[in-house]
């Protein structure tokens, strides 16, 4: 069975561990690129979640797994709350599957 993960500071991630999520607390974003690069080959994950501070630093590292079909990397908010990277990345990601922009919002 594949396995869920999250990386990001320990204050963003703690809680996950409560649903079952195999936490990997990174105190900087140095350590973040190591266990991604980890957590991606060692084939155990079929979900890893990122948070935002770390992932706008890491994205070309994300870009390189972005077409494989496992494991999904995704974007989180951090305790610090976002900053509209995660949603862009969804969005960008969403009109690739399906050929348009379907997300829009009612301004």
């Amino acid at each position: 069975m594949y396995k869920i993960g999250i990386i990001g500071e320990r204050d963003s991630v703690l809680g996950f561990m409560a649903l079952g999520f195999s936490v990997h607390e990174a105190a900087d974003v140095g350590e973040a690129e190591k266990l991604l690069h980890t957590l991606v080959k060692s084939g155990e994950y079929a979900v890893i979640f990122i948070v935002e501070n770390y992932a706008v630093k890491l994205e070309e590292d994300i870009a390189k797994y972005k077409d494989l079909p496992l494991p999904a990397i995704t974007v989180i908010p951090g305790v610090m709350g976002g900053n509209g990277y995660g949603m862009a990345n969804i969005k960008t990601a969403v009109e690739r599957a399906v050929g348009a922009d379907i997300l829009f919002k009612n301004d």
